[in-house]
């Protein structure tokens, strides 16, 4: 990837976050940079991972949430900001990306940041035994890091819906493992948030830190995988993180204590 492609790339997701409210397509993206539709297409995919509609979707549904953790935002401004027509559009594609209504959304940042920031992962138990197919994975954060790691199997390399499998932990915890797994394909996709006191940090995750696997894991039945991940700064183009992490914590901690 050259840094000419990845320039290109950081300056045409620019356009699209200066023109969210505005009606953009790829021909009128491809053209500001100064590429054609099928040459901008195919280098947006090789550096973001995902088609251009797709990461702009992402956006618009980050401009959602980043109104909506506003409490004196009403639903219609999330609407206008992210570039929606409708409230029906826009509360549809909030629930499949996001994981909850942005009624349900809103009312449950406070709660949400409240359960985040008093974890305690001494409370939930770890399996005895992993159940093939299984994947076993280590995530790698910066050795001063002190928060919460989400590691999840998605069928994309894009955390805008809930992974198949997902869990977290504690920072001071390493390895996960998964099991059970239906069979498929899947990208282990990581982020993690640092405990602070503004709830805005837990649900808008721009400056979160994230990784992805190097490699794909391919589940088939009785496999056993092992993949690492390594969490690292946001890069100009990474497509935003757009699941409810703590909602994730949340649904995780309840089922293992049901589980056990």
């Amino acid at each position: 990837m050259t840094n000419e492609k990845t320039k290109i790339i950081i300056q045409a997701i620019e356009y699209m976050k200066e023109h969210l409210d505005k009606e953009i397509t790829s021909e009128g993206i491809a053209l500001h940079v100064g590429y054609s539709p099928y040459h901008f297409s195919r280098v947006f995919k090789e550096v973001t991972g995902i088609p251009p509609r797709h990461y702009l979707s992402a956006l618009r549904i980050e401009a959602g949430k980043q109104r909506l953790v506003n409490s004196s935002d009403s639903i219609l401004k999330a609407v206008l900001k992210a570039g929606f027509r409708s409230t029906g559009t826009f509360s549809s594609k909030f629930k499949q990306f996001v994981g909850l209504s942005p009624k349900q959304f809103q009312k449950n940042i406070e709660p949400l940041h409240r359960f985040v920031h008093d974890y305690d992962s001494s409370t939930i138990l770890q399996p005895l035994e992993a159940l093939a197919p299984s994947v076993t994975c280590e995530v790698k954060a910066p050795p001063d890091f002190k928060g919460i790691i989400f590691v999840g199997l998605f069928p994309r390399p894009i955390p805008d819906q809930a992974p198949v499998v997902g869990t977290a932990f504690d920072y001071r915890e390493s390895i996960c493992t998964f099991s059970n797994v239906p069979k498929g394909k899947y990208y282990v996709l990581s982020a993690a948030i640092a405990k602070g006191v503004n709830p805005k940090h837990y649900f808008v995750l721009s400056h979160a830190l994230r990784g992805i696997a190097e490699n794909t894991v391919d589940t088939q039945l009785h496999s056993t995988s092992f993949t690492e991940v390594v969490l690292r700064e946001p890069l100009p183009y990474d497509p935003p993180i757009l699941i409810n992490l703590p909602k994730l914590l949340f649904d995780t901690k309840k089922r293992k204590q049901e589980e056990n």
